[in-house]
């Protein structure tokens, strides 16, 4: 599906996921709920396998993940049972919604993970602040997207009549680093449509990996409920 045959939608406003991650304040305060995580806890893990197998933690390896919501994937990658875990203080999520970052910071303080650092930040607007002790911007070994490429794409055009997420393949290719990776997990585009996106002349990206998840048939058909594919940039 190209991202000009998708309807607007709730989902592609920050009005929505201000009202949701309100709830999930509430939620959390009142009774300790961390929130929903998206594509579920499955989905999660296996992109979390993925990171370990094709990028092992380093100690300044520097990850970013774009709309991190209430944090499960970055508390994840810490949290690691019986492997190298990666460095908290080198961890930044960022979301532009205010109510997903007081989650996300509120769900670390409880779990003793405050280093883990959450940041509002329109992506496609404004660049991700550094970490601490980096100087230079724009320059990630790791970004992960659980779903945010999917909501973007669901935005109204904006008033010169751009459709918004046609931008976002470009702002992750000036973000990675020289052989630094991207993984992104949809449930709107399969693995075919991502890499038309992704791997183009101008981001000069380059098709990494795939991750296999379950498969599910209806009406003759058979694919997977989201599709997880990885890109790197040449070094």
């Amino acid at each position: 599906m190209d991202t000009s045959e998708l309807e607007p939608s709730k989902l592609g406003t920050k009005e929505h996921w201000d009202n949701v991650y309100e709830e999930e304040l509430e939620n959390f305060s009142e009774n300790g709920d961390e929130g929903e995580i998206w594509f579920g806890k499955k989905a999660m893990h296996e992109m979390v396998k993925w990171v370990r197998r094709h990028a092992p933690p380093r100690p300044n390896m520097s990850v970013l993940e774009v709309g991190s919501g209430n944090g499960a994937l970055l508390f994840a990658l810490v949290e690691g049972r019986g492997e190298a875990c990666y460095p908290a203080q080198r961890l930044l999520g960022i979301d532009y919604s205010e109510g997903a970052v007081q989650l996300a910071q509120s769900v670390a303080q409880s779990r003793n993970l405050a280093a883990v650092t959450f940041k509002v930040c329109d992506f496609l607007q404004e660049d991700p602040p550094l970490l601490a002790g980096d100087q230079k911007a724009g320059a990630w070994d790791l970004i992960l997207d659980k779903g945010t490429y999917d909501a973007i794409a669901l935005m109204e055009k904006d008033d010169n009549g751009r459709i918004p997420v046609e931008g976002y393949p470009m702002r992750i290719a000036k973000l990675l680093n020289p052989g630094g990776h991207f993984l992104i997990t949809s449930c709107n585009f399969t693995e075919a449509e991502l890499q038309s996106k992704f791997i183009t002349e101008e981001t000069g990206l380059q098709y990494h990996s795939r991750i296999e998840h379950p498969t599910i048939s209806f009406g003759g058909s058979t694919g997977s409920a989201c599709s997880s594919v990885a890109f790197t940039k040449p070094a």
